[in-house]
């Protein structure tokens, strides 16, 4: 039976290192979003966190660690640029994918020879990973394609007694993924994330970016690469601001904007930073409203806006 109560002593702590030591899942905060994780050196327990998110085998998980030392463990290689970017940017939304060492179940990564490493920076999750001592693979806590918790609450609502325990380590302040970034050959972001590609460069100078989406029957190199993710039950669109006056909306509908509007809205924030740790609230809201569609006006095309238009074009179909 699932339990879900604020984490804030030690014997907390110890029942979900139990827990995963014997195979079973925990929901945790991490600054990013609430992670559903496993034992990432099992087998059978990493295939209970694609059971209870009905995920496809294709799509890889990233897995948490503690700190440097812990990556050097499950890295095969672990290269220079990666060294100096876990120097700067951890514990933080910064996931580096290297060659994997064969501690790290194939389930885990899709069958690939690589693997994705992060160490969150969350108090709760950074304690987690100290006491279990190991790697704890932890997609979003949240059903395949649905829009990512960063609540207690919102695991509660998606997964329910899927989960074995949920450590309650309040809001997550980043709000979205981390950013991916592949050092397997040419470094590479994946997945757009709380690090910028600006960020990425200062340290290990130009990298490249990919941006288009992967066939779902093949196997990503990172999470977050297939054209429908992070999206809310209802119908849910997404238009340009400049397109605002041709948008036709009803009272049936609900839309997100920076901007107040006229009708049924939500209005988000004008800074960045804000907006994307208001972001997947926003759409739980909005999606718990019993309304017939989501309509999402995009922020200004900027590069920091460039992890949260992401994340919108993945979750809302383009408004004709």
């Amino acid at each position: 039976m699932m339990t879900d109560r604020m984490a804030d002593s030690h014997e907390e702590i110890d029942c979900a290192v139990a827990i995963l030591r014997s195979g079973g899942l925990v929901a945790f905060a991490t600054e990013t979003v609430y992670g559903l994780g496993a034992d990432a050196t099992r087998s059978e327990a990493v295939e209970r966190i694609y059971r209870a998110k009905a995920r496809p085998g294709t799509n890889p998980l990233i897995v948490h660690i503690a700190d440097v030392n812990a990556a050097r463990r499950y890295a095969r290689r672990w290269p220079e640029a990666a060294e100096k970017l876990a120097q700067r940017f951890w514990p933080g939304p910064l996931t580096l994918v290297v060659p994997k060492s064969s501690s790290i179940v194939d389930t885990a990564t899709a069958g690939l020879d690589s693997v994705g490493l992060r160490a969150p920076n969350h108090p709760l999750a950074l304690e987690l990973l100290r006491r279990f001592n190991g790697a704890i693979a932890a997609p979003s806590a949240n059903r395949s394609n649905r829009v990512s918790p960063t609540t207690a609450e919102h695991v509660r609502q998606e997964l329910g007694d899927a989960v074995d325990l949920i450590l309650d380590g309040g809001p997550c302040q980043v709000g979205i993924e981390s950013t991916v970034l592949s050092l397997v050959a040419e470094p590479t972001i994946l997945r757009p994330g709380g690090v910028s590609q600006e960020q990425i460069e200062s340290v290990i100078g130009a990298v490249k970016t990919f941006s288009k989406a992967v066939d779902a029957t093949r196997p990503a190199a990172s999470p977050g690469q297939h054209a429908v993710h992070y999206s809310p039950v209802t119908p849910t669109f997404r238009f340009e601001a400049v397109d605002r006056q041709n948008v036709a909306s009803s009272d049936r509908d609900i839309i997100l904007a920076i901007t107040p509007a006229v009708e049924r809205s939500i209005v988000m924030p004008s800074n960045a930073i804000d907006y994307t740790r208001r972001l997947y609230a926003a759409l739980h809201e909005a999606d718990a409203g019993g309304f017939d569609r989501i309509l999402i006006e995009l922020p200004p095309n900027y590069p920091q806006w460039q992890a949260v238009r992401d994340r919108i074009h993945r979750a809302a179909q383009p408004l004709s």
